[in-house]
């Protein structure tokens, strides 16, 4: 839905399965236009939607009428799509992720084809004088990296060809259109600093020109689980002339190392997703896990560790208190919508992004999803109408 100062806020499509475009198609309308009737059916709706590289081919097929069937349903139910999902190519729900959602990764020409892929359709869905977003990881798993330089400039060039893409959409269309790429713990750029590195690294070998079709998708739950603040974050990315392309508002969870938590936290566990934790010490210095095992195990084994809070990688919906032991970080998402309420030029593409509804503990499901969504809207849209947004 499009909020004042031209803002649009969509929740992310991800949260339902879907590999292929006919079971992607069916997700929308199963959930997406009763979360739609609920909190927005008196004006054109916006969807976040993730494609998987399977639906993407399946949609754009020309031997097919999807796209053009696609665009009519749109149309009959005052929908629109603004931003798509393009971080995870391959399977996202009912098996095992972790990792493997960064594969292939940007060293890879099938992650380049992938994302022009994403753009090609994105301009086929896009109503006229609205921007379009997708995001995509940075660069690659940190594990992923055994040569800094060679594969980073691989990186460097792969995301470049995409950008030299989407120039010429913009030449052809006349659309503005950004790719966001989104930092995320033990992501190959993963917090400010090193996001900063990076784009000072690209422009040193590709100059400027590409400054306003290439930034940020900034993921709330992500830079709060490498403690930081939203307003220095932000602040340092817009000094150095970086487009925040999308901001994922999601909330990670916080908690006192105790016995106790530590525990309630073993309920957190799942076999699909990565959950990297970061722990911050009493001394302020930050040490990082892998995955919450990993972290419960290196607790159990050095137990004389005192950390002053951990911060794990798990989004939990928008709306819940978490209890049992846990907070969450629900203040970077309220402080990076006061930022975005004194300067709304900041970004105007919102995105809610809780796709953990399969593995959430029991108690921490509302309902079922479309519920949890309605919730999710009426929390955000509660903080944005408080500070002027709504």
């Amino acid at each position: 839905m499009e909020l004042n100062e031209g803002i649009h806020l969509a929740y992310c499509t991800n949260i339902h399965r879907g590999e292929g475009w006919a079971e992607t198609f069916q997700t929308l309308k199963d959930y997406t236009l009763r979360v739609r009737d609920k909190v927005c059916s008196d004006r054109p709706y916006a969807i976040g939607l993730r494609l998987g590289h399977l639906a993407a081919l399946e949609l754009n097929e020309s031997r097919s009428d999807n796209l053009k069937i696609f665009r009519e349903w749109l149309d009959k139910n005052n929908c629109y799509v603004f931003t798509v999902n393009g971080f995870p190519y391959g399977q996202f729900h009912g098996a095992r992720v972790k990792e493997q959602v960064y594969r292939p990764d940007w060293t890879d020409q099938s992650r380049v084809d992938y994302t022009n892929l994403l753009f090609d359709i994105l301009v086929k869905l896009l109503p006229p004088g609205i921007a379009g977003s997708v995001s995509t990881l940075p660069g690659s798993f940190k594990e992923f990296i055994s040569d800094d330089g060679a594969q980073g400039d691989t990186i460097i060039e792969n995301v470049s060809k995409s950008a030299d893409h989407i120039v010429k959409l913009i030449e052809k269309t006349g659309s503005d259109l950004h790719l966001g790429l989104e930092p995320e713990p033990l992501g190959w750029f993963e917090n400010t600093a090193e996001t900063i590195d990076f784009f000072d690294r690209f422009r040193a070998s590709k100059g400027n020109a590409y400054d306003n079709v290439l930034g940020v998708n900034y993921d709330t739950c992500h830079l709060a689980v490498e403690f930081e603040s939203a307003k220095d974050a932000l602040t340092a990315l817009q000094n150095k002339n970086i487009r925040i392309s999308k901001i994922h508002l999601s909330s990670a969870l916080r908690l006192s190392p105790d016995h106790h938590s530590l525990k309630a936290l073993k309920e957190f566990e799942d076999d699909v997703y990565l959950h990297q934790v970061i722990a911050k010490s009493n001394d302020g210095s930050l040490r990082r896990y892998r995955d919450l095992p990993d972290a419960l195990d290196a607790r159990a084994e050095y137990g004389e560790i005192e950390d002053q809070e951990w911060r794990v990688h798990f989004h939990i919906p928008l709306h819940s208190v978490p209890g049992n032991h846990f907070n969450d970080t629900r203040d970077h998402i309220e402080d990076t919508l006061a930022l975005l309420s004194s300067d709304p030029s900041i970004c105007k593409h919102l995105e809610m992004e809780t796709y953990t509804w399969e593995v959430l503990p029991s108690d921490m499901q509302s309902g079922d999803v479309v519920e949890q969504l309605v919730k999710e809207y009426e929390w955000t849209l509660e903080r944005m109408k408080g500070i002027g947004l709504v």
